[in-house]
């Protein structure tokens, strides 16, 4: 016998069923057929995003991707961050037995049979995403994502008090906890602002396309969340709310400045030494080109890059470091994209080599998506050592 939650709630006319599933059980996904069979609803609504849903429906989508484009828009990023994870929530699977998000898969299989709408109530996995990194203290971003690429390398088994907590809550929330070191900085992207996204989106559908009977699907972490703002009629404007969260917070004023006021220092710097004299200007000048272009090549080396692509970030990196608005990652990837096009297979198995460490380095897709990676890292450490240099120089040392 099924224990999963189950809640009918009236909302403006319209019943809307809400099942919390827990998202690596098989009695979960039974119980999804088992509604849906019963012919009750006029709608499915399922915890899930325009991009994840594709990834259902349409698995082969991914070998698609416009790699330049994605690197272009500044998305490599989230690319490689969305492929970390869904190579650490592929491990769990092959452990446990069952794919996490099983019941979704169903919900979208058999509504579909039935004719029935789909609606896809979660916000985009991207936006989230990026709230996540701006609700995170600057200092401890490069640790969460860290342990996220982290989790690739590890060849241990997800211990039974993880899986657990999977069975209980939300399947982003529990896969960002185990390398997040304060669960409160993801708690409020992760569920409360997902719970009004989702009861704003049911509402809206509701409401423009007058459905009666709903059905939703989504993970028993969001239930008493959910519930409670519909009960309580929590959400006044639907639309309004949807399009506030949707919005990708700005950087603080000193961090988003930050970068020009590196490049101010370091062109002030030159002019100095230039000005005490030639010699001292040009050491400088070779100290900045050797320490920036130098680590970000060394980036671009340790991720397997082309010779020619490791060259282009040497020289890359010196510049794009003195213009905010062009990264050195993006210079570099851009390089090895035309140097070393992906193949049509390195995408079809996009997905399985992102399991392993090894995958990576191996894909051509993942391994420009590291280059991108390190080059950049190399040249933002390497324009603090380079300013550090300079400083250094102009004091006497």
């Amino acid at each position: 016998m099924s224990t999963e939650p189950l809640k009918s709630i009236q909302v403006n006319g319209c019943n809307i069923t809400i099942l919390g599933t827990a998202h690596v059980s098989k009695a979960s996904a039974d119980k999804v057929q088992e509604l849906i069979a019963t012919g009750s609803y006029d709608a499915v609504a399922v915890e899930l995003c325009p991009s994840r849903h594709n990834a259902i429906v349409n698995p082969d989508a991914i070998a698609k991707m416009d790699l330049f484009q994605v690197i272009k828009s500044g998305q490599a990023s989230m690319v490689a961050a969305s492929l970390a994870l869904g190579a650490f929530q592929q491990r769990m699977a092959e452990q446990i037995g069952i794919e996490p998000g099983a019941e979704m898969r169903v919900a979208v299989k058999d509504a579909t049979t039935a004719n029935l709408p789909v609606l896809l109530i979660d916000r985009e996995i991207g936006t989230t995403l990026k709230r996540i990194y701006r609700n995170v203290p600057w200092w401890k971003r490069f640790g969460l994502f860290a342990g996220l690429f982290a989790s690739i390398i590890s060849q241990e088994k997800v211990s039974e008090d993880e899986i657990e907590k999977l069975k209980q809550g939300d399947v982003l929330e529990s896969t960002f906890a185990q390398f997040a070191e304060d669960e409160q900085d993801l708690f409020k992207p992760l569920i409360s602002e997902r719970d009004e996204y989702m009861s704003a989106s049911l509402l809206k559908e509701s409401q423009e396309n007058n459905y009666k009977n709903i059905l939703v699907i989504i993970g028993a972490g969001h239930m008493n969340g959910m519930t409670e703002l519909l009960e309580t009629e929590g959400i006044n404007n639907p639309s309004e709310k949807i399009s506030e969260l949707d919005v990708i917070p700005e950087s603080s004023n000193w961090f988003r400045y930050l970068p020009w006021a590196i490049v101010a220092l370091v062109i002030t710097g030159f002019t100095i030494g230039f000005m005490r004299s030639p010699e001292i200007g040009m050491a400088m000048v070779i100290d900045w080109v050797l320490i920036n272009g130098g680590l970000s090549a060394l980036g671009a080396a340790i991720a397997f890059a082309h010779p020619l692509t490791v060259m282009t970030a040497f020289l890359a990196a010196p510049l794009t470091s003195l213009n905010p608005t062009i990264g050195a990652g993006m210079v570099v990837a851009a390089a090895e994209t035309y140097l070393r096009k992906p193949k049509v297979a390195d995408f079809n198995r996009l997905r399985s080599d992102a399991t392993s460490l090894k995958g990576w380095w191996s894909n051509q897709v993942t391994r420009i998506l590291l280059i991108f990676l390190f080059s950049t890292l190399g040249s933002a450490i390497g324009t603090y050592v380079a300013g550090f240099r300079i400083y250094d120089r102009l004091s006497g040392g």
